[in-house]
């Protein structure tokens, strides 16, 4: 093969969500190269959603009636999010409390929480790089692996 086409350099990539989906929520790649949020143990996980999105199914265009008024959405939820992978460092929710370099693995709702003691490595997602670590419910930094 003479050469190979770079498909992505630098940045975020973008999918289509099958869902509703939270800026800061772990994505897991589905049927039909789509994304939604990502589940418990996920051995699929893409990344970390960079901002909201819905799916284009869920966007109507349509005046909603407000008094008997129509009334437009000025500020569409999008229907592509970007999402950051391998080695970037964001803040997402915890549904466990985490030390400083703890292993993290995916939760319910796509959030983390740290992995067992022998995890299975397909589903370790990143590493906790709050210095002070991240308690149950809130949110914290995270590398991606």
């Amino acid at each position: 093969m003479a050469a190979v086409a770079q498909v992505t350099k630098t940045g975020p990539r973008t999918y289509t969500p099958v869902e509703a989906i939270v800026g800061g929520q772990l994505v897991e790649a589905r049927t039909g190269g789509r994304i939604g949020v990502a589940a418990a143990g996920s051995v699929k996980v893409l990344g970390v959603a960079l901002t909201d999105a819905q799916p284009p199914e869920l966007f109507t265009g349509a005046a909603t009636l407000v008094n008997g008024r129509p009334v437009l959405t000025a500020a569409v939820l999008p229907q592509v999010v970007g999402v950051a992978y391998a080695g970037d460092e964001v803040k997402v929710s915890y549904s466990g409390t985490a030390a400083f370099g703890d292993k993290l693995v995916a939760t319910a709702t796509g959030k983390v929480a740290p992995a067992a003691a022998t995890p299975d490595a397909r589903s370790i997602v990143g590493v906790c790089t709050e210095p002070a670590g991240v308690n149950a419910g809130a949110t914290g930094l995270m590398r991606i692996a």
